[in-house]
This record gives C-alpha cells, sequence and structure tokens, in this order.
C-alpha cells in the first residue's frame, strides 16, 4: 500500500524511475482505469477495503474516526478499549485491534485456510492494523508521540524479539541532521519548487532543502513530524519489512506467507506540499529504490519468481486550492465550522436555543442525541437545514442518512459514492459531498471526496502467476484481495471485489 497515490502519479513520474516502481510497471499488469467507488476516501476505509475486498457499507470502515453515540466521543476506526497496546521500547496508552473491521481480511483468511504467517507493519496504526485484520505473527506500528514501535495484544500475544531486535539496532534518531536534497536532475522536475497554499511541517520551508532538525536542538515531535513527510520515514520501513521477513523466514514455510506492508510518507508529503509539488515527485523517486531494494531482499531471501506483489493506494488527493484557483478552476477551502454553524442557526430557529450539533468530522455531521428525531418531526426543519448546507459554496450535495441505507445501487454516482461509505449507526446524520476541488482544511491540501482526483488509484501485480501488460478495465482496490486470493486458492467468503482474471496465467475457480 503507498498512502496517497494518485493514478496518474504513475503517468507523470514513471520516467524517473529505474528499480522497484519501475520494475512494477514494466515487469507486472498495471490496471489503468482504478478507482474507489465510495465517497468517503480515506487511510482507514482504504486500507480495510483493500484487505477485505469488501465496501465501506459491508466492512464498517467508513473513516478514520467518528462519533460514537452512545459513548458520546470521537472513537477512531482501531480504537479498542478491551485491548492493550504494547510498546517495544517504552510504556503506551490506548488499545488498538481490528475489532471494527467486521469482516475477515485477506490476511485472516489467509491465516484461516491455509495457516499463513502473517507481517504487517506501517508508520500509522490504522494501516498496519487494517492490513492484518484481527491477528498476525508481528504487526507494528510507530505510536503517535515519542514512543517508538508498539503492537497489540490483540494482533500478537506477545512482543516480537524479531521486532525489537530491528528497532532497538536502527533507532529513528540516527536520522537526526540529516538533510532531504532532491534526487532528479533540475531539469525533470515538473513543479515548481516553492507551491502556493503549500503548508510544510514546523521547521522547513517550501523549498528545498528540507533539514532533519528540531528548533530545540535534539530530536522531540518536530523532528519526528520532519521524519515521516521524508524519504527516510519510508527508507527505514522497508529495510525493516526486509529484516522482518528474513528473521520470521517468510517464505520458506509450508504453505504461503503475507507480508504487508504500507508506506505512509507519501500521504504526509502530499498533504503539506500538494500532488504537484516536486517534494511528492522527489518522493515517488526515492520510494522507487526503497521497494526496489525491498524487491531485491526479496529476490535473495524468497526467491526472485516465488512470491506476487499487490501494489494499490488508500487514495488518492486533490491539488492545492490556491493553484487550482490560481489555473483559473473552481475551487477552495471550506469550513468546518462554518458548516456548523450554518446548521445551528437553522436548528435554533426550529427547536430554539442550545447545543444541536455534536460534532462534523469529515464529511460526516452528527446531531446532539435526539435532535434528529426532533428536525424530522418538525416539517420543513431537515429540509431548511439541508437547503442551507447545498447552498454553501463548494457543496455538491447533502443526503441524509434513510436517503442511503439501501442506496448501494442507485442510478445517481454521488448518491451511490455516498451510499457505500454509509453504515448505519456509526455514519453521520447528514453526508456532505463537496465539488471538485473543494477541501475542508486550512492548509496544503487533502482528499476524502468523490472525485476523481481522490478516488483514482493505480493498482499492479507482478510475480508468479501474474501475466504482464496494461489493462483498461474499470477495476477498484476491492479488487485486489479477490486476484490474490485467487492465486493462493483460497475464498474470501464476504468480499465484494471481483478477481482480476485477465490478469493471470491460469483460469481460478468460481
Amino acid at each position: 500500500m503507498i498512502d496517497q497515490m494518485r493514478a496518474d502519479a504513475v503517468d507523470h513520474f514513471k520516467d524517473d524511475w529505474s528499480a522497484g516502481l519501475k520494475r512494477l510497471v514494466t515487469k507486472g499488469a498495471w490496471f489503468r482505469r482504478a478507482a474507489y467507488p465510495y465517497l468517503t476516501t480515506v487511510t482507514c476505509a482504504g486500507h480495510a477495503t483493500v484487505a477485505s475486498g469488501a465496501f465501506p457499507n459491508t466492512h464498517g470502515v467508513f473513516q478514520n474516526a467518528w462519533w460514537d453515540r452512545d459513548a458520546h466521543r470521537i472513537v477512531t476506526c482501531t480504537d479498542d478499549p478491551n485491548t492493550t497496546d504494547v510498546g517495544y521500547d517504552t510504556l503506551v496508552r490506548g488499545g488498538n485491534s481490528g475489532n471494527r473491521l467486521l469482516v475477515p481480511s485477506f490476511a485472516d483468511e489467509m491465516r484461516s485456510q491455509r495457516s499463513a504467517h502473517v507481517v504487517s507493519l506501517s508508520l500509522k496504526d490504522r494501516s498496519a492494523v487494517m492490513l492484518a485484520g484481527h491477528g498476525a505473527d508481528a504487526a507494528t506500528w510507530l505510536s503517535g508521540t515519542l514512543d517508538g514501535w508498539v503492537t497489540s495484544s490483540a494482533l500478537t500475544n506477545h512482543p516480537v524479539a524479531a521486532v525489537k531486535a530491528f528497532s532497538g539496532a536502527n533507532p529513528i534518531d540516527a536520522d537526526y541532521g540529516k538533510t532531504w536534497s532532491r534526487l532528479l536532475p533540475d531539469s525533470q522536475y515538473q513543479g515548481p519548487d516553492d507551491g502556493l497554499g503549500e503548508a510544510p511541517p514546523s521547521g522547513w520551508t517550501r523549498t528545498f532543502p528540507h533539514v532533519l532538525k528540531s528548533g530545540g536542538g535534539k530530536p522531540d515531535l518536530e523532528f519526528r513530524r520532519q521524519w515521516e513527510t521524508s524519504p527516510y520515514g519510508d527508507a527505514y520501513l522497508g529495510r525493516f519489512a526486509a529484516a522482518l521477513v528474513e528473521s520470521l523466514q517468510l517464505g520458506k514455510h509450508d504453505g504461503i506467507d503475507v507480508l504487508g506492508v504500507s508506506f505512509s510518507s507519501p500521504d504526509m508529503v502530499g498533504h503539506a506540499f500538494g500532488p504537484r509539488s516536486q517534494e511528492v515527485q522527489d518522493m515517488f523517486a526515492h520510494l522507487d529504490r526503497t521497494i526496489g531494494a525491498l524487491f531485491d531482499r526479496l529476490d535473495v531471501l524468497v526467491g526472485r519468481d516465488e512470491y506476487v506483489v499487490a501494489l494499490t493506494a488508500d487514495h488518492g488527493v486533490t491539488p492545492i486550492p490556491e493553484q487550482l484557483m490560481k489555473a483559473g478552476k473552481d475551487a477552495g477551502r471550506l469550513s468546518a465550522a462554518a458548516l456548523i454553524d450554518a446548521v445551528e442557526e437553522r436548528a435554533r430557529a426550529a427547536l430554539g436555543p442550545g447545543k444541536h450539533v455534536a460534532l462534523m468530522s469529515g464529511n460526516d455531521l452528527y446531531f446532539e442525541p435526539g435532535v434528529y428525531k426532533e428536525l424530522l418531526a418538525k416539517p420543513g426543519a431537515l429540509d431548511a437545514i439541508v437547503k442551507a448546507l447545498a447552498s454553501r459554496p463548494g457543496v455538491a450535495k447533502v443526503f441524509r442518512g434513510e436517503q442511503l441505507r439501501d442506496a448501494g445501487r442507485a442510478v445517481d454516482p454521488l448518491m451511490r459514492a455516498a451510499a457505500l461509505s454509509y453504515f448505519s449507526g456509526r455514519s453521520g446524520d447528514l453526508i456532505v459531498a463537496l465539488k471538485a476541488g473543494w477541501i475542508l482544511t486550512s492548509g496544503g491540501t487533502t482528499h476524502g471526496s468523490a472525485n476523481s482526483d481522490d478516488q483514482r488509484v493505480p493498482i499492479l501485480f507482478m510475480g508468479r502467476g501474474v501475466k504482464p501488460g496494461e489493462y483498461s478495465r474499470a477495476a477498484t482496490p476491492a479488487d485486489v484481495a479477490p486476484t490474490l486470493a485467487a492465486v493462493c486458492g483460497i475464498t474470501m467468503r464476504q468480499a465484494e471485489g471481483h478477481p482480476l482474471r485477465e490478469a493471470l496465467t491460469f483460469a481460478p475457480g468460481p
């Protein structure tokens, strides 16, 4: 998994590549017309969809975080009060698991049907957890603070010695003071080095080079954010993955083993600098080398023709609105607070004083307990709120929850996309869909819409059983797990995607 990779990144940047990404494009099966069919194109939903082969309205993970109506608080997609995280370096708080993923992942099915050994890792908890599903031999991610690498008692019963050994021998702080300079010749970069609307992490400017060094003069959270927003984060992850393949003997057991790696740094860079930046182009040039080094180690440790690779992304990204506006496009930024104020104004007019909105999380707006029913009971009240939201610049449509419960096959593509992201009981009371070019963030850029910028991603396969070539049929990332399942001879019992049979050298079963 590459966190935040638009489909057109392959077309735009493939001539920069010479290693892993190049090998996938030239030696693998490349599906050019792949896209998520749903609205809320965010990290956790994307990883859950790829891992399970199902869509959010089925697997239940429609957002990175949402409002828990019963607990009256925000919960993350991996939040689990009944489990405990385990730190490899220090004590940590909280607990994460795949308990909110309501269907089996590919890794789950491989463990169940083929006794596979499973390793999953990422800089992000939600990425590593969703790729694993509900169990693993080793699943690890970085804590949100400076606590280092973490696992969960729900995934592995005890800390894994191989994880501790690598992290202990390879401290992240060793990258303190290093400089991210451009890898490619100056003439090869397609965008400006100082892009309008960019929002680099603290301590950096909008231009190269970027030094990994905090104002405090030592490794701290400022340094960590810089490190994650640089090629050094993914390079570390690639070495980590190769080390775990070797130490845990993946590919050397009787069955087929599973390695899930989610490279998070492109997402950090994309949010800060936008998809048209030199930083994003350079990040993919570095990632090409990182993935190439991982493939080289797999060639030695497992055998060049003894493994299969699937690569896709959890979402794309919208260009920075200021850059779009400068080019004469309809684009802009919306404020969630302003949208809430507009709703509160109409709600007060209908129901009287008080707080009526609990939260707006991404596209989902939640009312306080009982408010939605009161609005439904008062003629015209909810319609006035929907109209007020829909009239805001940048808003395409506003859907009521009850409209989406059975609209997965709706004729209107935007309603269908919203329905595929809607999970009753977890999703908001109102769902706000934005126009292309419009985002809900104050700096840099983001994703999370049903527009092609956010929905379209690459899908590539390579290895034994894969027929190289470029394929023009429409596909979704939900097809990845069923295709891998076909290669491995297992069934994905609750998948909604389908094997991409034309890219296989054999005829998989039904």
